[in-house]
């Protein structure tokens, strides 16, 4: 195995004439963690079942570390997967849910305790797993994918049911494995917390790759949409001033415009010159989920 590289090269999938992924290709690299985001139906779930070879695929490949998961000699030391939060046996508690994990690995049961402590669990070890909540599950998976201390992992949804605390664990949790080295591979619909939490993301749609890079990267590509928020008591007025400087002007409320086209210093310049007084203007770059709905609304529509 070289150093965990995730190559996903043509990836297709059908279901009984529904393409649930369509010739999909991307790569996911070590040492950062990347966000694999998608509207409900994209097939992100699909994929990442085709790459732990859960699913098989109609066509294409996807290999980790340059080998499919089926082929690598001891998969659980070298992936570590959370596809459902929920696959515990709600009658053993915590510890006893990772001890069988273990003994089904090879791996000590001490390192049982090791994982929930890392994951913040060890007080509720002995607790049943149906006492605990879903913030709680998520993670005991995590701690369950960790057992193995894996090169690379794989994580579907992780942040649901977390409370804000919770999601900032996950988060420096996360970005501390990247940091020495592990590959990251997450999906999820929390675009705010992609954006904080990534370092590169592949954006999918209807099947089909829409947008690869560093998530800086991804988000200066829009930078041609950054708007201008402005308030004013004469909005007509400065509508009507912007529309003949070749502004997009909209309502955002009473006294509020939204304006797009045209830099901060333009609509100031322009509001000076009309003799249109100011009582707010700033600003907005785009967000993440500025730029995943305008890359995926429409591909997503069609489906």
């Amino acid at each position: 195995m070289d150093d965990g590289r995730i190559v996903v090269s043509a990836l297709t999938k059908h279901y009984r004439g529904v393409t649930a992924v369509d010739d999909l290709s991307f790569t996911v690299e070590p040492g950062r963690v990347t966000g694999f985001l998608g509207p409900n139906g994209a097939g992100k779930t699909t994929t990442l079942r085709m790459l732990l070879n859960l699913v098989m695929p109609t066509a294409g490949t996807a290999t980790i570390g340059g080998r499919r998961y089926l082929d690598l000699p001891e998969p659980d030391r070298v992936v570590g997967a959370v596809l459902e939060a929920s696959s515990a046996h709600k009658g053993r508690t915590g510890r006893n849910h990772l001890r069988a994990c273990c003994l089904t690995t090879g791996l000590p049961l001490t390192r049982a305790d090791e994982v929930l402590d890392l994951v913040g669990l060890g007080p509720a070890a002995d607790r049943k797993v149906k006492g605990y909540s879903l913030g709680m599950k998520q993670r005991l998976g995590i701690a369950a994918a960790m057992l193995g201390d894996p090169q690379v992992l794989i994580l579907d949804e992780p942040a649901n049911g977390l409370d804000p605390e919770g999601i900032r664990w996950m988060r420096q949790l996360l970005q501390g494995l990247a940091t020495n080295g592990r590959t990251v591979l997450v999906s999820s619909h929390l675009l705010s917390e992609m954006q904080a939490l990534a370092d590169d993301v592949v954006i999918v749609a209807a099947g089909r790759l829409v947008r690869q890079g560093a998530v800086a990267d991804v988000l200066a590509s829009m930078g041609g949409d950054h708007r201008v928020r402005v308030s004013t008591p004469e909005t007509e007025k400065l509508t009507a001033a912007l529309a003949g400087a070749g502004a997009t002007v909209t309502a955002d409320g009473p006294g509020s415009l939204v304006i797009s086209g045209v830099t901060a210093a333009a609509v100031g310049d322009t509001a000076l010159a009309a003799g249109v007084p100011l009582h707010h203007l700033s600003a907005e770059s785009p967000d993440l989920e500025d730029v995943f709905l305008d890359l995926t609304h429409a591909k997503a529509a069609i489906r």
